[in-house]
């Protein structure tokens, strides 16, 4: 879908009101897969490589960095197998020969980003750096050399893809061991009319981390279970001993 003259032209503005080293974003919950697909196919967007993603964030014992609402975190991409062949085993994913990687940092989750900041809706607002290393390994290394240790993993299938219309918004696909899901980066006026576009409304907006996500679901079906668990409103504390979000090995 592309916009016409002016529209065209305060969408592009629109969707670059972000300050630069600023995260803005949000996750859209997805119930089919395939038919995500095809309205993604019929609005002509762009893009659509699938990767493997094996994400690993680092912290302090004891957990500092997460306490503060920051994140370190190496993530590793590999290109995928088709939808259907498998997936690599651990042993595979963690393989020991240099792997180019993105360094990670984000800082806290601005106020505005938990709060109805933008016509009574919510979004995630953070700071946030990136740069490409050359050796995920090597940096792994350094980082335990300093103290910090692998906190918690999380790995996923992404498919990035470019809409007509929409500068500077990068819709993802993101198949996860909890769910499949959008996720939308950019302005918060391109987020907000690309979600309707794709079918969604504000209410579906979610803020949480998939880490966040992760442990909810653990803790509902915990509770579920009989047991109780205090939950958080915003955003669940990954504490030390919580498995990693993985996807289960093929058998």
């Amino acid at each position: 879908m592309s916009l016409p003259g002016k529209a065209a032209d305060r969408s592009s503005r629109e969707s670059l009101r972000k300050t630069p080293g600023t995260e803005v974003e949000i996750k859209l919950p997805v119930a089919g897969r395939q038919a995500m697909l095809r309205l993604l196919r019929r609005l002509k967007a762009a893009g659509g490589a699938r990767v493997h993603e094996m994400n690993t964030l680092y912290d302090i014992p004891g957990g500092a960095l997460a306490r503060e609402g920051k994140l370190l975190r190496i993530r590793v991409e590999r290109p995928a197998p088709m939808r259907g062949a498998g997936k690599p085993s651990a042993k595979a994913r963690s393989a020991a020969s240099p792997q180019a990687a993105v360094l990670t940092y984000k800082g806290p989750v601005q106020a505005g980003g938990w709060a109805a900041s933008f016509h009574g809706r919510r979004y995630k607002i953070r700071e946030e750096h990136e740069v490409g290393v050359e050796d995920a390994m090597a940096l792994a290394r350094v980082f335990e050399g300093l103290g910090l240790r692998p906190w918690f993993r999380y790995e996923k299938y992404r498919s990035s893809y470019r809409l007509p219309g929409f500068y500077g918004l990068v819709v993802a696909l993101d198949e996860t061991p909890i769910g499949v899901f959008l996720e939308l980066e950019g302005g918060r006026a391109a987020i907000d009319r690309c979600s309707a576009l794709l079918g969604f409304r504000p209410a579906d907006y979610i803020v949480k981390s998939y880490g966040a996500l992760f442990l909810e679901q653990r803790r509902s079906a915990a509770a579920a279970a009989g047991s109780s668990t205090p939950r958080s409103l915003v955003e669940p504390l990954l504490e030390p001993g919580v498995p990693d979000m993985l996807f289960p090995e093929r058998k």
